[in-house]
């Protein structure tokens, strides 16, 4: 195309014509399926960019261009769009004028799909900040909204529609003189308008202003909500969806307007929630979510529940489309590969350091697994998934409330002969777990034993739900006698998961995991049994499936710990895993499910893991020097290189902490032979936090297993250690001081010139309100075992730590950190009694948190409690242990005679 020569006054603009028949054949060789035609369409446009006007002709197309096809239309002004997204900044003057002022002119073609096309470029090219360089847009657009003509109206509904969604934040800033004080009122006004299409896309703007509170939607406030009680039942479905939407928001984030309505709003919902559009329905359907989460959702819901319960069980059946969707008709299909889009990307939890307490295993917080993991394929948001969540949050406000609501219904589905009515119901059961727990004991004898059977229904759909469903119950399947439920559950689901169907695999897969953690060493007796399955789904599973096997193997580990290290299970085990590690390349993104398993598999067995740790641990060094050298390239010359993956580096760190923990001082060797610490003091000092975090970790496990290498970088290592108690990232503070812990008990007298860098940063967080509990428990031990090792230069500030160190630690079971902890706190009343007189009996309440102190530990705390009662005399003594709860009394009667 030869490059025309920019006239000034864009207006006059004319395309050459055969410049025009290029463009034109290059928008209908990029509708070619064919790839290699692909390839040229691309070198093409990188070609045709070179041109200053190229983009004149591609808006040209777009909105002059009437003889040609929509598609191709709409098709120039999309590659227009990435233009402007890719390099807006250097479009001449001139051509940004043109293709400015053509969008405005045109907004209201005849063609909807042109409509459109125009409104994402007006929003595309303000949002590269234009919209103060472009000031007549908004009131051009207003002004158009007045257009008696239907589709110029609609045109500038859409691109307005399209602004607020993408530069909310800005429309209601003083950088542009608040044109929402104009635009918001101006919005309500066609709510009341003759076309749907209007009224919804004037509830659709006004909406993209209630999470942000903008101030001319609150001064609106009654009006809006008048508005859209007033298109509460209009015929239109994209609007109702448009008003449901606004009420969950509002619900959110203005309760107090919605109150004094809230009766009929809930009514609303609840037929909204049965709308025969299943897009109004989900949205309806939200509204429960989120009055869940509101303290007022018990005493304006109760009287509610008799109506949405069965309303919210009836959405939870698949539709027909999602049985087709599904493949709900294909039983086996385990021979099929995965494709690529199937599988989700997986992120990778660094390791975080925490302590073991007096409950025997908290639940975990991140139950990351909620609602219904069972048909992710469809891993849009649905009505199913979302009637699921909103009930299991639900039974988590009501609890065993809910269930007079439910059992009669429950019953009937669990029984029903028709496949998909009786797999709602096994959700549902799901679903409820969790809140109604206590309330469904009672039924578990009898429903436990038929979900199991549910494991071989002749439906895949059927098996999966069972499988997620028994999961939620795994708490008390493992509570009972071992031969009542547990064997009988571990035997169906070993079956799931060789099943020929991949749905129910990966499902057996995650429920068998869930059921490991629960059950930790009760499964000691079953280990042969499981790895035989375990090992045979190996060469069976395809790609998918296999990373969630990885994930099995690895929590089996965690689970029993010690008892894998047994050389039968051993040779079971490790085999097929090396076998994978061998296969997969350094590049490849499955090494991650595959280390993180490992790194498992090398805690629990220990010294076992021996012969297989020289390559393991080479990898791994490869790994993390491959990356960082990567990155290395990437910061000098970003246009050259690509910027690394670090998550190869996290997980490879994370592995060698396995191996420093499994193999103890035998790791020592491979240490010597490589330069890690080298690595070690860079992935330390990396940018990113997660790569530092799993770095301390790491430092943390190398000083407990082979100090003698760790001593000599102690001068280079502390001081980024200290400038790393920054909690502002929990868990790279955590693992810090945890490392640095670890450190004092090996450095001993020799940590001294080191104290100062680190003890003000510990002394402030362990006062810090809301610090998390595993940050106080690590500060707490740190700041103990920096007092055991250096108690002259700790001492002096008892004062400022003693109360929040006695409470943070007085919840952890006996064990080593605790142990040195409290001798250092003893060090340090020796060095500054003063400093513990305020705090007292803080310090009794923690040293009677101890089940069984070591001797010489016991003795520390005789000495300190009967020095302080002689000190203060026996008549003030029994004042002071006059506020003692009785518990504590005994306790410090019993062991310490005070």
């Amino acid at each position: 195309m030869a490059p025309c020569k920019l006239q000034l006054c864009t207006m006059d603009w004319q395309p050459d014509e055969q410049g025009l028949q290029q463009v034109l054949q290059l928008l209908k060789d990029s509708q070619s399926p064919n790839t290699a035609m692909q390839r040229v369409v691309q070198d093409k446009l990188k070609q045709l960019n070179q041109f200053p006007d190229f983009n004149n002709y591609l808006i040209f197309v777009l909105t002059r261009l009437k003889s040609e096809d929509e598609p191709t239309r709409s098709l120039s002004g999309l590659i227009l769009k990435n233009n402007v997204k890719a390099h807006y900044q250097s479009f001449p003057q001139p051509v940004a004028e043109f293709i400015k002022q053509e969008c405005l002119n045109n907004i209201g073609d005849a063609s909807s799909l042109i409509r459109a096309t125009i409104g994402i470029l007006i929003t595309t090219i303000a949002s590269k900040g234009e919209l103060q360089m472009w000031p007549e847009l908004l009131p051009q657009l207003c002004n158009l909204l007045n257009s008696e003509d239907y589709n110029t109206c609609e045109g500038a509904f859409g691109a307005l529609q399209k602004i607020c969604e993408d530069s909310s934040e800005l429309l209601d800033s003083d950088a542009l003189n608040r044109p929402l004080n104009i635009m918001i009122p101006k919005f309500l006004q066609f709510f009341k308008h003759c076309s749907p299409k209007i009224r919804s896309h004037a509830i659709a703007c006004v909406n993209q202003f209630i999470m942000d509170r903008a101030q001319a939607l609150m001064d609106n406030i009654d009006t809006f909500i008048e508005h859209l009680f007033a298109l509460a039942v209009d015929e239109d479905p994209e609007v109702r969806k448009n008003v449901c939407r606004a009420l969950v928001m509002l619900l959110e984030v203005r309760i107090d307007r919605l109150i004094p309505h809230m009766h009929s709003i809930i009514q609303y919902m609840l037929q909204r929630t049965q709308d025969n559009d299943e897009n109004v329905a989900l949205e309806a359907c939200e509204f429960w979510l989120t009055l869940a989460e509101q303290p007022i959702c018990k005493e304006v819901l109760s009287s509610h529940l008799v109506q949405l319960i069965p309303i919210l069980v009836n959405g939870m059946k698949y539709s027909e489309i999602d049985i087709i969707l599904l493949k709900g008709d294909v039983e086996e299909d385990e021979a099929i590969p995965d494709s690529d889009q199937d599988i989700k990307p997986r992120f990778h939890k660094s390791r975080t350091v925490t302590l073991q307490h007096e409950e025997d295993r908290t639940q975990d917080d991140e139950d990351g697994e909620d609602e219904d993991d069972d048909d992710d394929t469809l891993s849009d948001w649905n009505l199913r998934k979302c009637s699921a969540a909103a009930l299991d949050v639900l039974a988590n406000v009501f609890r065993d409330e809910l269930l007079p609501h439910l059992l009669p219904l429950l019953k009937g589905l669990l029984f029903h002969p028709e496949w998909v009515i009786k797999e709602s119901g096994i959700l549902v059961l799901g679903a409820i777990a969790e809140g109604c727990m206590q309330g469904m004991v009672p039924y578990l004898p009898e429903l436990i034993p038929h979900l199991i059977q549910c494991l071989s229904d002749k439906k895949a759909l059927v098996r999966s739900i069972a499988c997620w469903t028994l999961s939620r119950y795994a708490h008390w399947v493992v509570s009972q006698p071992p031969d009542m439920h547990l064997k009988p559950l571990m035997t169906e689901l070993l079956k799931r998961i060789l099943d020929s169907n991949k749905r129910v695999q990966e499902a057996a897969c995650s429920a068998f995991a869930t059921l490991e953690e629960e059950a930790c060493t009760e499964l000691v007796p079953y280990l042969s049994f499981i790895l035989d399955t375990l090992v045979f789904a190996f060469g069976k599973y395809q790609h998918k499936n296999l990373l969630i096997l990885y994930d099995a193997i690895g929590t089996l580990a965690d689970s029993v710990g010690h008892h894998l290290n047994q050389p039968e299970y051993i040779q079971k085990l490790m085999p097929p895993l090396i076998q994978k590690w061998n296969e997969l390349k350094d590049e490849d993104k499955d090494l991650f499910p595959l280390l993180e398993c490992l790194s498992s598999v090398a805690t629990a067995l220990q010294s076992g893991f021996l012969p297989y740790c020289e390559p393991v641990y080479q990898r791994c060094v490869t790994l993390v020097q491959k990356t960082l050298a990567q990155a290395m390239m990437y910061n000098q010359q970003p246009d050259q290189y690509e910027a690394p993956d670090k998550d190869f580096m996290i997980v490879a760190l994370d592995l060698l902490s396995g191996l420093a923990e499994g193999l103890g001082c035998h790791v020592e060797q491979l240490v010597a032979r490589s330069n890690i610490m080298t690595l070690l003091f860079q992935c330390m000092q990396d940018t990113m936090p997660e790569v530092r975090q799993s770095s301390f970790a790491l430092l943390g496990d190398l000083t407990k297993a082979c100090f003698m290498h760790v001593k000599p970088c102690i001068a280079e290592f502390m001081p980024i250690l200290g400038t790393n108690l920054n909690p502002e990232f929990i868990s790279v503070c955590n693992n810090a001081t945890w490392a640095i812990g670890e450190i004092c008990m090996q450095m001993g007298a020799e940590m001294q010139p080191y104290v100062q860098m680190v003890l003000n940063n510990l002394v402030e967080i362990i006062n810090r309100p809301n610090t998390p509990k595993t940050l106080l428990e690590n500060t707490a031990i740190t700041i103990g075992r920096l007092g055991y090792v250096c108690p002259q230069e700790v001492a002096p500030m008892l004062q400022q730590f003693i109360r929040p160190w006695c409470t943070s630690l007085r919840n952890i079971r006996d064990n080593e950190e605790k142990d040195s902890a409290f001798r250092g706190i003893c060090m340090m009343i020796g060095v500054n009694p003063g400093g513990v007189v305020q705090d007292f009996i803080f310090f009794c309440d923690a040293v009677a948190s101890w089940v069984s102190p070591k001797d010489d530990l016991r003795d520390m705390f005789y000495k300190i409690l009967h020095g302080f009662k002689d000190q203060v005399g026996e008549e003030n003594w029994q004042q002071f242990s006059e506020q003692f709860p009785p518990l504590l009394k005994e306790r410090l009667a019993a062991f310490y005679g005070v």
